[in-house]
């Protein structure tokens, strides 16, 4: 084997109704991927039961992020559409994975220190092996590229580690069975079974902060619904929480400089560049020196533009529960091929007996 095919893997959670920020952060980036690589796009319902175990609806979620995927332009027949749940080797290699990943590296996350607080010995031990659950999902597929956030660096980086951990400790063997690509880590050359992963970050809007308070992550648990704009809102929702965004009483500023200390602004400056595709700062040279109650109007008039036709193929969709089946029963179907390929091979690796 000489190199690693290049192949995109994507993650998203079914926890909650997606909105603005998981479209301009995620999904929108998974859509311009595909035209480029070859991508598999997983519901990641395991990982859902992480933040919350007993789920009344849970399969609905998924279907819903399903149909978001679809709404927004992945083609499920160019490319795999799946939940997680349905491919049990990913649990497989999660637990394989927790055999090479260290205690120490999961203490250290900042998502884990966050989401268990103070009383961590509370927290559910899948909360604490969430990133090597992660990492089995990128490295089932040999992944060779993630589009991730600012909140998931980390986690990539994590995975890397593993990936490197695990051709280093299985070198001679991953070479024996011919199975390996020849990499180099710092001074030695190691047989990889395992890509070390590289992360797709970038885009001017993908960080998208709450329409409430500039300084907190748009998201899904905030109580306030003004505070986001959902996929499913409808026009009128979209102008309505975008003319109540909170913001200053200075106009846009001429240049990026006058952005900083003015959180709401900068949001909504950045939201616009993420839907129109341009940067910040050409947002500023067409807005700079208007008020907000200009500004607002072009923002929300271009929301609805690009957001409302999603949000309608979204709602019809998802009216459609057999077709969102169907599509994770093929993806699912597809995928476990690519999964249980890999997981032969890692067995092999390992020196588990199998068939």
């Amino acid at each position: 084997m000489s190199a690693f095919k290049p192949l995109v893997f994507s993650g998203v959670q079914p926890t909650g109704n997606l909105h603005l920020g998981n479209y301009l952060g995620a999904i929108k980036k998974f859509v311009a991927l595909q035209e480029q690589s070859d991508c598999i796009y997983c519901v990641v319902d395991l990982h859902s039961l992480t933040a919350q175990l007993v789920h009344q609806d849970l399969g609905d979620q998924t279907r819903s992020i399903t149909a978001a995927f679809l709404a927004s332009g992945i083609d499920p027949k160019k490319h795999i559409v799946f939940n997680q749940s349905r491919v049990m080797q990913h649990a497989e290699l999660a637990w394989i994975f927790n055999c090479v990943a260290r205690i120490g590296w999961m203490y250290r996350m900042t998502q884990f220190k966050d989401k268990a607080g103070k009383d961590r010995e509370n927290a559910s031990l899948g909360l604490l092996a969430y990133p090597s659950l992660m990492a089995a999902d990128i490295l089932l597929y040999r992944a060779t590229h993630v589009p991730v956030g600012e909140d998931q660096k980390q986690h990539l980086e994590l995975t890397r580690d593993i990936a490197q951990k695990f051709n280093n400790d299985f070198s001679e063997k991953i070479a024996a069975l011919g199975v390996g690509v020849e990499m180099q880590v710092g001074e030695e050359t190691v047989n990889g079974y395992f890509p070390i992963t590289e992360p797709v970050i970038g885009g001017p809007a993908a960080r998208i902060m709450s329409l409430r308070d500039g300084s907190k992550k748009m998201s899904k648990s905030d109580p306030s619904d003004l505070s986001r704009i959902n996929l499913t809102d409808d026009a009128d929702t979209i102008s309505k929480k975008i003319r109540k965004a909170k913001t200053d009483p200075e106009p846009l500023p001429s240049e990026l400089d006058g952005l900083e200390s003015r959180p709401e602004a900068e949001n909504l400056v950045g939201i616009y560049a993420g839907l129109a595709e341009i940067s910040k700062a050409d947002v500023l040279k067409e807005y700079g020196g208007q008020q907000f109650s200009v500004f607002k109007p072009a923002l929300a008039d271009l929301a609805v533009e690009k957001l409302a036709p999603i949000a309608s193929e979204m709602r019809r969709i998802e009216g459609d529960r057999a077709y969102v089946d169907a599509v994770l029963k093929d993806g699912g179907e597809r995928a476990r091929a690519i999964a249980e390929g890999t997981m032969k091979t890692v067995r092999d690796i390992i020196g588990l007996l199998q068939d």
